[in-house]
């Protein structure tokens, strides 16, 4: 083989590796990507120890809950409570059908990738419900995190003024309450104040279980505004699209905002609503604000679910 004809097959081969290559690249493996809608004052979030299982997660950034947005030297220290109570609120006029167009829009740019999982805690259950109403096809399963879905009765709202919600402990948070609701068009709750007793009543109901620390790290990462609007909207499914998504609920044992009879109500309902379709059931023992114990067991639930 003469030196010419040696350097084209060199040049061929690797050419042809190249190729191969560059094949290999633009082939995307598909990857579960969990997107997950927050409870009431929560900000967007993923989850880092699915990432490192190898899937993707995307919190949702919801209209109104960005920090920048809420944050104000009023509640900061020393506090400012004259001032805080009628700053003008982001969450004036905000809607769960704003909660849902957003989460549409990122359900729609990571299905290009593989399966969605979408998740939704407390009163992010709402959202998901009617996420999955607007676009079914491209949610792969719906999980529930002690979070409210709506069948029979209309809404959360309607829902805690039941016998099984009247035991909610989620009043608590009430004489945190700052400025007037009806004026702001928000709920502003003063999560940064001192005052002990209400500390103490928001700590039994949302973390009972939790380190002080754990509380605390809790409080300081919610954002003190939330729709005045979100919690009575009509967050029903429709059978003929919600109600074809397979869907999973984690159960909460020891939740005493949503009561755990209440959960296994709202689950009862939505099995009767769409006895072909039942919920997958899980129960984890965590508080309504799941402690770090707790939440590595509802991440395993998680990665179970993409497998």
């Amino acid at each position: 083989m003469t030196d010419l004809t040696r350097r084209t097959a060199f040049q061929l081969a690797t050419a042809a590796g190249a190729g191969a290559a560059a094949t290999s690249v633009i082939k995307r493996k598909e990857v579960t990507t969990f997107v997950f809608v927050t409870g009431s004052n929560g900000v967007a979030s993923g989850d880092a120890e699915l990432v490192l299982r190898g899937h993707r997660t995307v919190g949702v950034s919801l209209p109104g809950h960005g920090p920048e947005d809420q944050l104000h030297l009023a509640y900061q220290a020393p506090q400012d409570l004259a001032k805080l109570a009628v700053l003008p609120s982001p969450m004036a006029g905000v809607t769960l059908d704003d909660y849902v167009e957003a989460t549409v829009d990122v359900v729609r740019r990571v299905s290009r990738y593989g399966p969605v999982i979408l998740v939704g805690g407390s009163l992010g259950g709402s959202t998901i419900t009617k996420a999955a109403d607007a676009v079914p096809h491209l949610i792969d399963r719906l999980v529930y995190i002690g979070a409210y879905c709506c069948t029979k009765l209309r809404s959360p709202a309607e829902y805690l003024e039941t016998p099984e919600g009247k035991t909610s402990l989620g009043a608590a948070i009430l004489p945190g309450v700052v400025g007037d609701p009806r004026v702001l068009k928000a709920i502003r709750v003063n999560w940064r104040t001192n005052d002990r007793k209400f500390l103490d009543a928001a700590k039994a109901a949302f973390m009972a279980e939790g380190t002080e620390g754990e509380f605390l790290a809790l409080l300081n990462s919610s954002l003190p505004d939330e729709s005045l609007q979100v919690s009575s909207a009509d967050a029903r499914g429709r059978k003929d699209a919600w109600g074809r998504v397979r869907r999973v609920y984690v159960r909460q044992s020891l939740d005493r905002v949503i009561p755990p009879a209440l959960q296994d109500r709202m689950i009862r309902e939505a099995d009767e609503a769409t006895p072909g379709n039942r919920f997958e059931v899980f129960t984890v023992k965590t508080p309504h604000a799941p402690t770090r114990g707790a939440y590595r067991e509802i991440t395993k639930i998680l990665d179970g679910l993409a497998k």
